[in-house]
């Protein structure tokens, strides 16, 4: 079967022929080139407005790589019209091949795109010859394509949350769709203020606004002041993830003051080695941690009292009741306030503030989980790691639409990977 029969088969084209392909001598690698003509009678299509039109002249001739085959390059080799269109003046014509000013071909673009997804871009770049750029590019396209074409009806469920993504204090602001089934990224944005939230909502059509029922998020009042506002009807989630960090990362400084006391005051380092007893739940502990819990439970530490705060605290969740829900939570705070262990106090304070929204946990009857968000934020941070490099919001965002986003491509006549 020659190359001509298979790319009239893959990669067809109206009102243009493909002449018979030849071997470029002298080539830095493997390369064919295959010149490509317009049908005899067949006018030139204008690029401006997209009507046919008579010809004008011709360019030289240009090349637009394809799809390589067999780690060969290979190159269309077609001399573009010029069509004298009567709206739009002498312009360049249309061809289905390629877009604009662009020396690769749209099929080959999608194909970088696609292993963008499996490799990092420079890889992709270096293992089809192509410039980092190039893989930018058509990553770009792709995402740019993917979000004209997206489909938002029909979401019910979404999380809110933020990730750092440089040096010191860069965030982005996510939203997920967190529905059972469909699980993409929705919106990016940079900062975590009212603003980069609430340009989420203005994407949205008003009956696809009103048909979330639930949103999950973590405590940040930018996000919550947002959600209140657009979604007022909806059911908001202070998902256990996000308390039970607040709650850990309280036990983490208690321990962190009290073993700092402990050294200054000549006492035995009991507290050495011990932040994972403390901060992991214990079935998760290694024998080893399993015995140094045990040793630390025989001492009235605040670290020990502050961890048995916590580990009663995980009987809040099992709770089926929003009434009997609440009396625990009221109880709890109260005892722990009575603990006077200041960076639980703290925690006691948030929770109360929030006691509705974190109450809302069982009125969604565990519909919803931030445990979903914090596994797409893992990628996220993972594809920013891939992504090493990137100085400016267009690639991190367009990286991250790329690969969480779930975004449709064109059908085309044959898929390469």
């Amino acid at each position: 079967m020659q190359l001509k029969s298979i790319l009239n088969r893959v990669e067809r084209y109206k009102s243009f022929v493909y002449g018979k392909p030849q071997w470029v001598e002298k080539a830095a690698r493997l390369t064919i080139e295959v010149p490509v003509k317009p049908r005899a009678n067949s006018r030139p299509v204008c690029s401006g407005c997209g009507r046919k039109g008579p010809g004008y002249d011709r360019l030289p001739p240009r090349r637009f790589e394809f799809v390589p085959l067999w780690a060969i390059a290979v190159y269309f080799v077609y001399a573009m019209r010029r069509v004298d269109c009567p709206r739009c003046g002498v312009t360049v014509e249309l061809v289905p091949w390629a877009e604009g000013k662009q020396t690769l071909t749209t099929t080959f673009r999608w194909f970088l795109a696609r292993w963008a997804k499996r490799l990092s871009w420079q890889e992709v770049a270096e293992v089809f010859w192509v410039s980092w750029e190039d893989v930018f590019r058509a990553v770009k396209h792709a995402v740019s394509w993917g979000l004209a074409h997206r489909d938002l009806s029909g979401i019910e469920a979404i999380g809110v949350d933020e990730i750092q993504w440089q040096r010191g204090h860069h965030y982005l602001t996510l939203v997920y769709q967190i529905d059972e089934g469909m699980k993409r990224l929705l919106w990016i944005a940079e900062d975590r203020t009212e603003q980069s939230l609430r340009g989420f909502f203005q994407i949205l059509s008003e009956k696809v606004r009103l048909s979330i029922r639930f949103v999950c998020s973590d405590m940040c009042r930018a996000y919550l002041n947002v959600i209140a506002e657009q979604l007022s009807k909806a059911v908001h989630v202070l998902d256990r993830f996000h308390i039970m960090k607040k709650i850990n990362e309280a036990i983490d400084e208690v321990r962190r003051d009290e073993a700092r006391r402990l050294k200054q005051d000549g006492y035995e380092p009991v507290l050495t080695n011990s932040r994972w007893c403390l901060l992991k739940r214990p079935e998760n502990l290694t024998n080893k941690q399993t015995v140094k819990l045990a040793e630390l439970l025989r001492y009235n530490l605040q670290s020990v009292r502050s961890y048995l705060l916590r580990e009663d605290f995980q009987r809040f969740w099992e709770y089926t009741s929003v009434g009997w829900a609440g009396k625990f939570l009221d109880e709890w705070c109260t005892r722990t306030l009575r603990s006077r262990i200041e960076p639980m106090k703290k925690v006691v304070w948030s929770l109360c503030e929030h006691r509705d929204l974190i109450l809302n946990w069982f009125r969604a009857r565990g519909s919803i989980s931030a445990g979903a968000v914090e596994g797409l934020n893992n990628k996220a941070k993972l594809t920013t790691r891939k992504a090493y490099g990137f100085r400016t919001f267009e690639g991190i965002e367009t990286a991250l639409y790329h690969t969480l986003g779930e975004l449709p491509e064109p059908k085309l006549t044959h898929e390469f990977c």
